[in-house]
């Protein structure tokens, strides 16, 4: 205001000029210099004089300068406060040094001494403001806060919490996997139309999970003990005339074809009716890859539905987090030692199927994941409830006819014995430790101005440096990790060496795979002593309802 009262107020003696419709700014002659921006206090134009209209012997100024340009305003002040217009109070705290804001007042009360911010109560101590110079907001001296919610940085129901568990991983193993026995589903399903004349079973009995027959499967490589290795009550028979197995293409129950025509892949030695000799029968059946085969198989739409959901869902989410190596090792370790244990255990004229042995495998993985990550969860006891009870299901439904049992606790106890192997280490051990021993980012903690731990290269970049300078609760974990390793290979040796050079002989293990109601746990036993000589009824097992495994 100062300026426009400075430079545009109008002059009695001026020319007729002024008297003009056009714009020409000038400036009557002063011979006192304008005003100080930083020490003058503000005034306001009464009526049509101005103060400085006497003033003369001052050129006049450009029109292209501004009350901002530095020579109009000069920082040092000369103007007293005796030439400026009417008071605006006795307050002489300098305008310029003000800059809060003082909301919509009028413009004739100073702003200094006042505080009106809209919609806003202050509660200051006196003298507050007095103390204050330039602000553009006064906050509380204690500013309230909101309360936060701690458990928000927890992990919720369901949530991984292992160490890669944020990692955007794309699951290839999964992806491929459940290609393949999708694939090997169809194609079981082409073959049974072309042997049986329909896809699914439907004679001389339903194949209640809506799939192909069990002569079918065998054919395909499901896991069938016969086609692996001498039998008792196969090769011992001790009848005349031997025994007969069912055709893949049979839809009756009147066996026809030998063990070879049955287990397909070029055959397999048809056993020679040596009686009790026969057990020491060279060369034996040998398909070993029957271990491995029946991962890819399934024995009807509902077993492979069930799989895959639990494959695409779980599994997929785990790979993402341990990575496709581990996942890989993990999944097919538990799936081939499901098949070892049931091979083992179970009763040999069973053929089972399916990738449930490696899906238990995949929920071991996932209650180690709780464990691990039990102090970064909000309701840890009930997760932990939640999937004991989903094992307990699981394994008590094994004990129902047409499921193995032997499969899923084979595939669940790989499970936790590798995963401690191979996964990294508990969320709150690694603190422990102070490090991460797979090369990554380490966990450091500073202490006494000094960092108390490094970041140890990977084994694969230097075997040496990986070991250096550990501590001995690391090497210590390690140790029960390699214990947990060794511990999973000597059993698996020790069940393969078991499967061919024993027979089965443990009377109370089937009960761990079947309730003893309405003869379950007799099913699939081969007898060497056939009842009124006949020969084909030793072969009961694949005329009863064979299990699946699901």
């Amino acid at each position: 205001m100062a300026a426009n009262d400075y430079y545009n107020a109008a002059d009695s003696s001026s020319s007729s000029r002024y008297n003009q419709n056009r714009y020409e700014p000038s400036i009557a002659p002063s011979t006192n210099p304008p005003p100080s921006y930083t020490s003058q206090q503000p005034y306001h134009q009464q009526g049509p004089s101005h103060p400085y209209s006497s003033h003369v012997g001052v050129t006049p100024s450009s029109p292209f300068e501004t009350v901002f340009d530095d020579h109009v305003y000069p920082s040092q002040p000369h103007a007293t406060t005796d030439s400026i217009g009417d008071s605006i109070g006795d307050n002489h705290q300098s305008f310029a040094h003000d800059t809060r804001y003082h909301g919509s007042g009028s413009p004739d009360i100073s702003p200094v001494g006042t505080d009106e911010i809209p919609l806003r109560h202050h509660n200051k101590p006196t003298g507050y403001l007095d103390d204050s110079t330039d602000h553009v907001y006064d906050a509380d001296p204690a500013p309230r806060r909101r309360p936060q919610n701690h458990d928000r940085s927890r992990l919720g129901f369901g949530q991984l919490g292992m160490l890669g568990s944020d990692r955007k991983r794309i699951p290839f193993v999964v992806y491929i996997f459940s290609i393949i026995q999708i694939a090997v589903f169809i194609a079981e399903l082409v073959k049974a139309a072309q042997l049986t004349g329909s896809p699914i079973q439907t004679t001389p009995s339903f194949n209640p999970v809506i799939g192909p027959s069990q002569q079918v499967l065998i054919s395909m490589g499901s896991r069938y003990v016969p086609c692996m290795k001498n039998v008792q009550g196969i090769q011992n028979f001790l009848g005349s005339a031997g025994l007969v197995f069912p055709c893949p293409n049979s839809t009756t129950n009147d066996p026809q074809c030998s063990l070879s025509e049955l287990c397909g892949f070029g055959g397999v030695p048809n056993p020679e009716w040596r009686g009790a000799d026969g057990l020491d029968q060279k060369p034996q059946p040998n398909q070993w890859f029957r271990f491995i085969t029946p991962i890819f198989l399934h024995a009807g739409f509902i077993h492979i539905g069930f799989n895959l959901l639990l494959q695409l869902t779980m599994g997929r989410e785990i790979e993402s987090a341990i990575g496709s190596i581990r996942f890989f090792i993990v999944y097919v370790s538990a799936g081939i030692f499901g098949f070892v244990l049931g091979g083992n255990f179970a009763p040999p004229g069973i053929s089972s199927t399916g990738a449930s042995g490696a899906l238990f495998g995949v929920i071991a993985i996932n209650l180690l994941d709780l464990l691990y990550s039990w102090s970064e969860r909000r309701h840890p006891g009930r997760e932990l409830f939640f999937i004991l009870i989903e094992i307990v299901i699981s394994f008590v439904l094994g004990l129902l006819p047409g499921l193995d049992n032997f499969s899923h606790i084979g595939g669940f106890i790989v499970g936790l014995t590798l995963g401690i192997s191979v996964l990294h280490s508990p969320n709150f051990l690694r603190r422990r430790i102070g490090e991460d021993h797979f090369g990554g980012a380490s966990y450091s903690s500073v202490g006494g101005g000094a960092i108390t731990s490094v970041a140890f290269p990977a084994f694969y970049r230097n075997p040496v440096g990986f070991f250096k300078g550990r501590k001995p609760l690391w090497w210590g974990w390690w140790l029960l990790r390699a214990a947990f390793l060794i511990l999973v290979i000597v059993i698996f040796i020790v069940l393969l060496n078991n499967f061919y050079a024993n027979q089965n002989t443990c009377t109370w293990c089937k009960y761990l795979s079947c309730l003893p109601v309405n003869d379950w746990c007799e099913m699939g036993n081969f007898n060497a002593t056939p009842p009124n000589g006949k020969r084909d009824v030793m072969f009961l097992a694949l005329d009863q309802f064979a299990k699946l495994d699901i």
